[in-house]
Protein backbone atom coordinates (compact mmCIF):
# COMPACT_ATOMS: atom_id res chain seq x y z
CA UNK A 1 0.00 0.00 0.00
CA UNK A 2 1.21 3.51 -0.84
CA UNK A 3 0.40 6.33 1.61
CA UNK A 4 0.36 9.89 0.35
CA UNK A 5 -1.24 13.04 1.71
CA UNK A 6 -3.20 11.13 4.40
CA UNK A 7 -4.61 8.73 1.82
CA UNK A 8 -3.85 5.16 0.78
CA UNK A 9 -4.02 4.78 -2.98
CA UNK A 10 -2.78 1.27 -3.81
CA UNK A 11 -4.95 -1.00 -1.67
CA UNK A 12 -5.25 -4.53 -3.06
CA UNK A 13 -8.60 -6.15 -2.19
CA UNK A 14 -9.49 -9.71 -3.15
CA UNK A 15 -13.27 -10.04 -3.32
CA UNK A 16 -14.36 -13.68 -3.10
CA UNK A 17 -17.92 -13.85 -4.32
CA UNK A 18 -17.20 -10.92 -6.61
CA UNK A 19 -20.03 -11.84 -8.98
CA UNK A 20 -22.64 -10.81 -6.42
CA UNK A 21 -25.74 -9.10 -7.80
CA UNK A 22 -26.61 -7.50 -4.47
CA UNK A 23 -23.97 -6.79 -1.85
CA UNK A 24 -21.35 -6.03 -4.52
CA UNK A 25 -23.16 -2.79 -5.35
CA UNK A 26 -23.11 -1.82 -1.67
CA UNK A 27 -19.37 -2.40 -1.63
CA UNK A 28 -18.81 -0.51 -4.91
CA UNK A 29 -20.87 2.44 -3.66
CA UNK A 30 -18.99 2.79 -0.39
CA UNK A 31 -15.62 2.49 -2.16
CA UNK A 32 -16.60 5.14 -4.69
CA UNK A 33 -17.65 7.57 -1.95
CA UNK A 34 -14.39 7.31 0.03
CA UNK A 35 -11.77 9.81 -1.23
CA UNK A 36 -8.95 8.56 1.00
CA UNK A 37 -8.75 5.07 -0.48
CA UNK A 38 -7.98 3.71 -3.92
CA UNK A 39 -6.47 0.65 -5.55
CA UNK A 40 -7.54 -2.59 -7.18
CA UNK A 41 -10.51 -4.87 -6.56
CA UNK A 42 -9.77 -8.41 -7.69
CA UNK A 43 -13.08 -10.13 -8.37
CA UNK A 44 -13.19 -13.89 -8.00
CA UNK A 45 -16.33 -15.98 -8.36
CA UNK A 46 -17.22 -19.47 -9.54
CA UNK A 47 -19.57 -17.60 -11.90
CA UNK A 48 -16.90 -15.88 -13.98
CA UNK A 49 -19.39 -14.08 -16.21
CA UNK A 50 -21.06 -12.50 -13.18
CA UNK A 51 -17.65 -11.31 -11.97
CA UNK A 52 -16.90 -9.86 -15.40
CA UNK A 53 -20.20 -8.00 -15.33
CA UNK A 54 -19.26 -6.44 -11.97
CA UNK A 55 -15.84 -5.57 -13.40
CA UNK A 56 -17.53 -3.48 -16.10
CA UNK A 57 -20.05 -1.95 -13.68
CA UNK A 58 -17.36 -1.15 -11.11
CA UNK A 59 -14.95 0.43 -13.58
CA UNK A 60 -17.73 2.49 -15.10
CA UNK A 61 -18.67 3.73 -11.62
CA UNK A 62 -15.05 4.54 -10.76
CA UNK A 63 -14.69 6.63 -13.92
CA UNK A 64 -17.59 8.90 -13.01
CA UNK A 65 -16.52 12.42 -12.06
CA UNK A 66 -18.46 12.35 -8.79
CA UNK A 67 -16.76 9.13 -7.65
CA UNK A 68 -14.25 10.27 -5.02
CA UNK A 69 -12.58 6.88 -4.66
CA UNK A 70 -10.83 5.55 -7.75
CA UNK A 71 -10.57 1.79 -8.14
CA UNK A 72 -9.60 -0.62 -10.87
CA UNK A 73 -11.86 -3.68 -10.97
CA UNK A 74 -10.52 -6.82 -12.63
CA UNK A 75 -11.74 -10.40 -12.82
CA UNK A 76 -9.44 -13.17 -11.59
CA UNK A 77 -9.65 -16.74 -12.84
CA UNK A 78 -8.35 -18.41 -9.68
CA UNK A 79 -8.12 -17.80 -5.96
CA UNK A 80 -4.34 -17.82 -6.30
CA UNK A 81 -4.52 -14.91 -8.72
CA UNK A 82 -7.00 -13.02 -6.54
CA UNK A 83 -5.26 -13.60 -3.23
CA UNK A 84 -1.55 -13.26 -4.02
CA UNK A 85 -0.36 -9.91 -2.69
CA UNK A 86 -3.79 -8.91 -1.33
CA UNK A 87 -3.95 -6.52 1.61
CA UNK A 88 -7.59 -7.38 2.33
CA UNK A 89 -9.81 -10.33 1.49
CA UNK A 90 -13.56 -9.74 1.46
CA UNK A 91 -15.80 -12.82 1.44
CA UNK A 92 -19.49 -12.62 0.61
CA UNK A 93 -21.00 -15.72 -0.97
CA UNK A 94 -24.27 -17.66 -1.23
CA UNK A 95 -23.57 -21.30 -0.30
CA UNK A 96 -25.65 -23.29 -2.76
CA UNK A 97 -28.74 -21.78 -4.34
CA UNK A 98 -32.13 -20.58 -3.17
CA UNK A 99 -33.48 -24.04 -4.03
CA UNK A 100 -31.40 -25.48 -1.19
CA UNK A 101 -32.35 -22.56 1.04
CA UNK A 102 -36.03 -23.31 0.35
CA UNK A 103 -35.45 -26.73 1.90
CA UNK A 104 -33.53 -25.15 4.82
CA UNK A 105 -36.36 -22.76 5.63
CA UNK A 106 -39.54 -24.58 4.69
CA UNK A 107 -39.01 -28.35 5.12
CA UNK A 108 -38.95 -28.05 8.95
CA UNK A 109 -42.45 -26.57 8.78
CA UNK A 110 -43.78 -30.12 8.47
CA UNK A 111 -42.92 -30.46 12.18
CA UNK A 112 -44.34 -27.04 13.01
CA UNK A 113 -40.88 -25.43 13.05
CA UNK A 114 -41.16 -21.97 11.47
CA UNK A 115 -38.06 -19.93 10.65
CA UNK A 116 -38.06 -16.22 9.95
CA UNK A 117 -34.63 -16.11 8.24
CA UNK A 118 -33.11 -19.58 8.26
CA UNK A 119 -29.47 -18.63 7.62
CA UNK A 120 -27.96 -18.53 11.13
CA UNK A 121 -29.75 -20.59 13.78
CA UNK A 122 -32.29 -23.39 13.79
CA UNK A 123 -32.40 -26.30 11.34
CA UNK A 124 -32.01 -23.98 8.35
CA UNK A 125 -28.96 -22.21 9.72
CA UNK A 126 -27.29 -25.51 10.60
CA UNK A 127 -27.98 -27.06 7.20
CA UNK A 128 -26.66 -23.93 5.48
CA UNK A 129 -23.54 -24.24 7.67
CA UNK A 130 -22.95 -27.80 6.46
CA UNK A 131 -22.75 -26.45 2.91
CA UNK A 132 -20.67 -23.43 3.89
CA UNK A 133 -18.00 -24.93 6.14
CA UNK A 134 -16.30 -27.05 3.42
CA UNK A 135 -16.09 -23.97 1.19
CA UNK A 136 -14.54 -21.95 4.01
CA UNK A 137 -12.01 -24.71 4.65
CA UNK A 138 -10.83 -24.15 1.07
CA UNK A 139 -10.82 -20.38 1.53
CA UNK A 140 -8.73 -20.64 4.72
CA UNK A 141 -6.23 -22.98 3.08
CA UNK A 142 -5.87 -20.67 0.07
CA UNK A 143 -5.46 -17.58 2.26
CA UNK A 144 -2.83 -19.38 4.33
CA UNK A 145 -0.92 -20.22 1.14
CA UNK A 146 -1.27 -17.03 -0.89
CA UNK A 147 -2.05 -14.10 1.47
CA UNK A 148 -1.37 -15.12 5.07
CA UNK A 149 -0.90 -11.53 6.25
CA UNK A 150 -4.07 -10.12 4.68
CA UNK A 151 -7.01 -8.93 6.76
CA UNK A 152 -10.01 -11.13 6.00
CA UNK A 153 -13.50 -9.61 6.29
CA UNK A 154 -16.43 -12.03 6.27
CA UNK A 155 -20.00 -11.06 5.40
CA UNK A 156 -21.42 -14.54 4.78
CA UNK A 157 -23.92 -16.23 7.10
CA UNK A 158 -23.86 -18.19 9.30
CA UNK A 159 -21.37 -15.58 10.46
CA UNK A 160 -20.11 -17.28 13.63
CA UNK A 161 -19.42 -20.61 11.92
CA UNK A 162 -17.77 -18.99 8.90
CA UNK A 163 -15.32 -17.12 11.15
CA UNK A 164 -14.88 -20.18 13.37
CA UNK A 165 -13.97 -22.33 10.35
CA UNK A 166 -11.37 -19.84 9.12
CA UNK A 167 -9.61 -19.89 12.50
CA UNK A 168 -9.96 -23.66 12.86
CA UNK A 169 -8.07 -24.22 9.60
CA UNK A 170 -5.61 -21.32 9.90
CA UNK A 171 -5.27 -20.23 13.57
CA UNK A 172 -2.99 -17.29 12.66
CA UNK A 173 -5.47 -15.80 10.19
CA UNK A 174 -6.42 -12.14 10.69
CA UNK A 175 -10.14 -12.60 10.10
CA UNK A 176 -13.25 -10.96 11.48
CA UNK A 177 -16.94 -10.89 10.71
CA UNK A 178 -18.91 -7.72 9.94
CA UNK A 179 -22.64 -7.44 10.61
CA UNK A 180 -24.92 -4.39 10.55
CA UNK A 181 -27.60 -5.70 12.94
CA UNK A 182 -26.11 -3.77 15.89
CA UNK A 183 -26.31 -0.59 13.82
CA UNK A 184 -30.05 -1.14 13.40
CA UNK A 185 -30.56 -1.20 17.16
CA UNK A 186 -28.41 1.90 17.55
CA UNK A 187 -30.75 3.54 15.04
CA UNK A 188 -33.74 2.52 17.15
CA UNK A 189 -32.11 4.14 20.19
CA UNK A 190 -31.28 7.21 18.11
CA UNK A 191 -34.91 7.48 17.02
CA UNK A 192 -36.25 7.04 20.54
CA UNK A 193 -33.81 9.64 21.88
CA UNK A 194 -34.88 12.09 19.19
CA UNK A 195 -38.57 11.48 19.86
CA UNK A 196 -38.42 11.53 23.65
CA UNK A 197 -35.77 14.22 24.16
CA UNK A 198 -36.93 16.44 21.31
CA UNK A 199 -33.55 16.24 19.54
CA UNK A 200 -32.87 16.02 15.83
CA UNK A 201 -30.19 14.53 13.59
CA UNK A 202 -28.40 12.46 16.21
CA UNK A 203 -25.50 10.61 14.63
CA UNK A 204 -26.00 6.87 15.09
CA UNK A 205 -22.31 6.51 15.98
CA UNK A 206 -22.83 8.84 18.96
CA UNK A 207 -25.04 6.19 20.53
CA UNK A 208 -22.35 4.48 22.60
CA UNK A 209 -23.08 0.88 23.53
CA UNK A 210 -21.43 -2.10 25.16
CA UNK A 211 -21.95 -5.03 22.81
CA UNK A 212 -21.90 -8.62 24.04
CA UNK A 213 -23.27 -11.86 22.65
CA UNK A 214 -22.98 -13.83 19.43
CA UNK A 215 -23.90 -12.81 15.92
CA UNK A 216 -27.62 -12.14 15.46
CA UNK A 217 -28.17 -12.77 19.20
CA UNK A 218 -26.33 -9.72 20.48
CA UNK A 219 -27.17 -7.59 23.52
CA UNK A 220 -26.46 -4.15 25.03
CA UNK A 221 -26.02 -3.80 28.78
CA UNK A 222 -25.00 -0.15 28.39
CA UNK A 223 -26.23 2.59 26.07
CA UNK A 224 -25.67 6.34 26.32
CA UNK A 225 -25.82 9.52 24.27
CA UNK A 226 -23.57 12.41 25.35
CA UNK A 227 -23.79 11.51 29.02
CA UNK A 228 -27.46 10.51 28.96
CA UNK A 229 -28.20 6.97 30.15
CA UNK A 230 -30.57 5.58 27.52
CA UNK A 231 -31.78 2.60 29.55
CA UNK A 232 -34.40 4.53 31.58
CA UNK A 233 -35.60 6.17 28.36
CA UNK A 234 -35.83 2.79 26.63
CA UNK A 235 -37.61 1.22 29.62
CA UNK A 236 -40.20 4.01 29.71
CA UNK A 237 -40.80 3.78 25.96
CA UNK A 238 -41.20 0.00 26.13
CA UNK A 239 -43.72 0.30 28.96
CA UNK A 240 -45.74 2.91 27.10
CA UNK A 241 -45.56 1.46 23.58
CA UNK A 242 -45.26 -2.27 24.12
CA UNK A 243 -48.35 -3.18 22.10
CA UNK A 244 -47.69 -1.09 18.99
CA UNK A 245 -43.88 -1.31 19.05
CA UNK A 246 -41.67 1.19 17.26
CA UNK A 247 -41.61 2.03 13.56
CA UNK A 248 -38.40 3.63 12.27
CA UNK A 249 -39.01 6.77 10.23
CA UNK A 250 -36.52 5.95 7.48
CA UNK A 251 -37.59 2.33 6.94
CA UNK A 252 -39.40 1.18 3.81
CA UNK A 253 -42.32 -0.67 5.34
CA UNK A 254 -43.73 -1.54 1.92
CA UNK A 255 -41.56 -4.65 2.01
CA UNK A 256 -43.52 -6.84 4.39
CA UNK A 257 -40.90 -9.62 4.14
CA UNK A 258 -38.62 -7.62 6.44
CA UNK A 259 -41.28 -6.12 8.72
CA UNK A 260 -40.15 -5.44 12.27
CA UNK A 261 -41.90 -3.37 14.93
CA UNK A 262 -39.23 -4.32 17.49
CA UNK A 263 -41.83 -5.93 19.77
CA UNK A 264 -39.64 -9.02 20.23
CA UNK A 265 -36.84 -6.69 21.40
CA UNK A 266 -39.23 -4.99 23.77
CA UNK A 267 -40.41 -8.30 25.20
CA UNK A 268 -36.86 -9.59 25.67
CA UNK A 269 -36.01 -6.35 27.48
CA UNK A 270 -38.95 -6.82 29.86
CA UNK A 271 -37.89 -10.43 30.46
CA UNK A 272 -34.11 -10.10 30.75
CA UNK A 273 -33.29 -6.43 31.38
CA UNK A 274 -30.85 -6.06 28.44
CA UNK A 275 -31.49 -4.48 25.04
CA UNK A 276 -31.47 -7.19 22.39
CA UNK A 277 -29.40 -5.81 19.50
CA UNK A 278 -30.47 -7.56 16.31
CA UNK A 279 -33.54 -7.62 14.10
CA UNK A 280 -36.57 -9.39 15.55
CA UNK A 281 -36.48 -11.99 12.75
CA UNK A 282 -33.03 -13.09 13.91
CA UNK A 283 -33.68 -12.82 17.64
CA UNK A 284 -36.79 -15.01 17.46
CA UNK A 285 -34.79 -17.90 15.97
CA UNK A 286 -32.61 -18.22 19.07
CA UNK A 287 -35.62 -18.58 21.36
CA UNK A 288 -37.76 -21.69 21.95
CA UNK A 289 -39.94 -22.46 18.97
CA UNK A 290 -43.17 -22.31 20.97
CA UNK A 291 -42.66 -18.62 21.73
CA UNK A 292 -42.32 -16.00 18.97
CA UNK A 293 -42.28 -18.52 16.10
CA UNK A 294 -45.07 -20.82 17.26
CA UNK A 295 -47.04 -20.31 14.04
CA UNK A 296 -47.63 -17.56 11.41
CA UNK A 297 -50.39 -16.06 13.54
CA UNK A 298 -48.03 -15.67 16.49
CA UNK A 299 -45.43 -14.07 14.22
CA UNK A 300 -48.05 -11.58 13.02
CA UNK A 301 -48.96 -10.77 16.62
CA UNK A 302 -45.35 -9.89 17.35
CA UNK A 303 -45.27 -7.76 14.17
CA UNK A 304 -42.30 -9.24 12.37
CA UNK A 305 -42.11 -11.40 9.25
CA UNK A 306 -41.38 -14.88 7.96
CA UNK A 307 -39.14 -14.10 4.99
CA UNK A 308 -40.06 -16.74 2.43
CA UNK A 309 -37.55 -18.14 -0.03
CA UNK A 310 -40.16 -17.53 -2.75
CA UNK A 311 -39.70 -13.81 -2.06
CA UNK A 312 -35.90 -14.21 -2.17
CA UNK A 313 -36.12 -15.85 -5.58
CA UNK A 314 -38.32 -13.03 -6.87
CA UNK A 315 -35.92 -10.48 -5.42
CA UNK A 316 -33.02 -12.22 -7.18
CA UNK A 317 -34.83 -11.82 -10.49
CA UNK A 318 -35.16 -8.10 -9.80
CA UNK A 319 -31.46 -7.85 -8.93
CA UNK A 320 -30.47 -9.75 -12.06
CA UNK A 321 -32.53 -7.35 -14.12
CA UNK A 322 -30.93 -4.39 -12.36
CA UNK A 323 -27.48 -5.83 -13.07
CA UNK A 324 -28.44 -6.15 -16.75
CA UNK A 325 -29.47 -2.49 -16.87
CA UNK A 326 -26.27 -1.39 -15.11
CA UNK A 327 -24.15 -3.52 -17.43
CA UNK A 328 -25.84 -2.09 -20.52
CA UNK A 329 -25.54 1.50 -19.30
CA UNK A 330 -29.31 1.93 -18.99
CA UNK A 331 -28.93 2.79 -15.31
CA UNK A 332 -26.19 4.03 -12.98
CA UNK A 333 -25.23 2.94 -9.49
CA UNK A 334 -26.66 5.47 -7.04
CA UNK A 335 -24.02 7.13 -4.88
CA UNK A 336 -25.78 7.21 -1.51
CA UNK A 337 -24.29 6.09 1.84
CA UNK A 338 -25.24 2.49 2.56
CA UNK A 339 -24.81 2.49 6.34
CA UNK A 340 -22.26 -0.35 6.27
CA UNK A 341 -18.95 0.11 8.11
CA UNK A 342 -16.68 -2.19 6.10
CA UNK A 343 -14.89 0.63 4.29
CA UNK A 344 -14.50 2.59 7.53
CA UNK A 345 -12.83 -0.45 9.10
CA UNK A 346 -10.52 -0.85 6.11
CA UNK A 347 -9.54 2.81 6.50
CA UNK A 348 -8.79 2.21 10.17
CA UNK A 349 -6.67 -0.87 9.44
CA UNK A 350 -4.78 1.20 6.85
CA UNK A 351 -3.97 3.70 9.62
CA UNK A 352 -6.26 6.50 8.44
CA UNK A 353 -8.76 6.34 11.31
CA UNK A 354 -9.23 4.96 14.81
CA UNK A 355 -12.64 3.35 15.07
CA UNK A 356 -14.68 1.50 17.68
CA UNK A 357 -17.13 -0.95 16.12
CA UNK A 358 -18.75 -4.32 16.71
CA UNK A 359 -16.86 -7.32 15.39
CA UNK A 360 -17.15 -11.11 15.31
CA UNK A 361 -13.92 -12.82 16.41
CA UNK A 362 -12.93 -15.72 18.71
CA UNK A 363 -13.26 -15.11 22.44
CA UNK A 364 -9.58 -15.88 23.06
CA UNK A 365 -9.14 -12.50 24.76
CA UNK A 366 -12.10 -13.42 26.97
CA UNK A 367 -14.04 -10.39 25.82
CA UNK A 368 -17.03 -12.13 27.39
CA UNK A 369 -15.66 -13.71 30.54
CA UNK A 370 -18.25 -16.43 31.05
CA UNK A 371 -18.34 -17.77 27.48
CA UNK A 372 -15.79 -20.35 26.24
CA UNK A 373 -12.56 -19.10 24.67
CA UNK A 374 -13.31 -21.10 21.50
CA UNK A 375 -16.64 -19.35 20.95
CA UNK A 376 -16.87 -16.72 18.21
CA UNK A 377 -18.42 -13.74 19.96
CA UNK A 378 -19.66 -10.33 18.92
CA UNK A 379 -18.33 -7.45 21.01
CA UNK A 380 -16.82 -4.05 20.37
CA UNK A 381 -13.19 -3.62 19.33
CA UNK A 382 -10.82 -0.79 18.52
CA UNK A 383 -9.67 -0.77 14.89
CA UNK A 384 -6.45 1.07 14.09
CA UNK A 385 -3.36 0.61 11.92
CA UNK A 386 -2.99 -3.13 11.23
CA UNK A 387 -4.58 -3.95 14.59
CA UNK A 388 -7.87 -5.02 16.12
CA UNK A 389 -7.95 -4.66 19.90
CA UNK A 390 -11.02 -6.36 21.43
CA UNK A 391 -12.72 -4.42 24.21
CA UNK A 392 -13.62 -6.40 27.32
CA UNK A 393 -17.41 -6.51 27.42
CA UNK A 394 -17.78 -8.26 30.78
CA UNK A 395 -19.91 -11.25 31.66
CA UNK A 396 -23.37 -12.04 30.36
CA UNK A 397 -26.11 -12.36 32.96
CA UNK A 398 -26.58 -16.06 33.67
CA UNK A 399 -30.13 -16.20 32.28
CA UNK A 400 -28.95 -14.69 28.97
CA UNK A 401 -25.83 -16.86 28.92
CA UNK A 402 -28.05 -19.96 29.17
CA UNK A 403 -29.90 -18.88 26.02
CA UNK A 404 -26.64 -18.28 24.14
CA UNK A 405 -24.87 -21.46 25.22
CA UNK A 406 -27.08 -23.80 23.21
CA UNK A 407 -26.03 -21.93 20.05
CA UNK A 408 -22.35 -21.93 21.11
CA UNK A 409 -22.54 -25.68 21.74
CA UNK A 410 -24.18 -26.24 18.37
CA UNK A 411 -21.44 -24.28 16.61
CA UNK A 412 -18.93 -26.82 17.94
CA UNK A 413 -21.15 -29.77 17.03
CA UNK A 414 -21.97 -28.61 13.49
CA UNK A 415 -18.33 -27.74 12.73
CA UNK A 416 -17.29 -31.25 13.74
CA UNK A 417 -20.21 -32.75 11.80
CA UNK A 418 -19.20 -30.90 8.64
CA UNK A 419 -15.53 -31.85 8.95
CA UNK A 420 -16.23 -35.53 9.68
CA UNK A 421 -19.43 -36.07 7.59
CA UNK A 422 -21.22 -37.24 10.73
CA UNK A 423 -25.01 -37.33 10.42
CA UNK A 424 -25.41 -38.35 14.07
CA UNK A 425 -23.84 -35.07 15.17
CA UNK A 426 -26.33 -33.16 13.03
CA UNK A 427 -29.17 -34.98 14.79
CA UNK A 428 -27.57 -34.07 18.14
CA UNK A 429 -27.39 -30.39 17.15
CA UNK A 430 -30.99 -30.37 15.93
CA UNK A 431 -32.15 -31.92 19.20
CA UNK A 432 -30.24 -29.25 21.14
CA UNK A 433 -31.72 -26.33 19.19
CA UNK A 434 -34.25 -24.15 21.06
CA UNK A 435 -36.60 -23.99 18.08
CA UNK A 436 -36.75 -27.77 17.93
CA UNK A 437 -36.91 -28.30 21.70
CA UNK A 438 -39.70 -25.75 21.95
CA UNK A 439 -41.83 -27.83 19.59
CA UNK A 440 -41.29 -31.04 21.62
CA UNK A 441 -40.66 -33.07 18.47
CA UNK A 442 -40.13 -36.82 18.64
CA UNK A 443 -36.54 -37.95 18.06
CA UNK A 444 -37.59 -40.25 15.20
CA UNK A 445 -39.20 -37.29 13.43
CA UNK A 446 -36.05 -35.19 13.88
CA UNK A 447 -33.90 -38.01 12.50
CA UNK A 448 -36.09 -38.26 9.41
CA UNK A 449 -36.02 -34.47 8.98
CA UNK A 450 -32.21 -34.44 9.17
CA UNK A 451 -31.97 -37.28 6.65
CA UNK A 452 -34.34 -35.56 4.20
CA UNK A 453 -32.64 -32.17 4.54
CA UNK A 454 -29.20 -33.71 4.04
CA UNK A 455 -30.45 -35.55 0.97
CA UNK A 456 -31.77 -32.30 -0.51
CA UNK A 457 -28.40 -30.57 -0.10
CA UNK A 458 -26.22 -33.64 -0.75
CA UNK A 459 -24.48 -32.31 -3.87
CA UNK A 460 -22.97 -29.47 -1.80
CA UNK A 461 -21.62 -31.74 0.92
CA UNK A 462 -18.00 -32.94 0.90
CA UNK A 463 -17.54 -36.68 0.42
CA UNK A 464 -21.31 -37.26 -0.04
CA UNK A 465 -20.81 -41.01 0.00
CA UNK A 466 -19.68 -40.80 3.64
CA UNK A 467 -23.02 -39.38 4.79
CA UNK A 468 -25.70 -41.96 5.48
CA UNK A 469 -28.36 -39.93 3.66
CA UNK A 470 -29.71 -41.67 0.52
Amino acid sequence: MICENEAVKDVQIAYIGGGSRGWARTFMTDLAMEPRLGGTIRLYDIDTEAARANEIIGNRLSQRKEAAGKWLYRTCMSMEEALTGADFVVISILPGTFDEMAVDVHMPERLGIYQSVGDTAGPGGMMRALRTIPIYVQFAEAIKQYSPDAWVINYTNPMSLCVKTLYHVFPQIKAFGCCHEVFGTQKVLKGLAEDVLGLRNINRRDIHVNVLGINHFTWFDYASYKGIDLFPLYRKYVDEHFQEGYAERDTNWANACFACAHRVKFDLFKRFGLIAAAGDRHLAEFMPGNEYLKDPGTVAKWKFALTSVKWRKEDLEHRLEKSRRLLNGEEEVELNPTGEEGILLIKALCGLERVVSNVNIPNTGMQIGNLPAEAVVETNAIFERDTIRPILAGNLPEHVKELIMSAVENHETILEAALTCNEELVVKAFMNDPQVKGRKCEEQDIRLLVKDMLSATKKYLPEPALWSCP
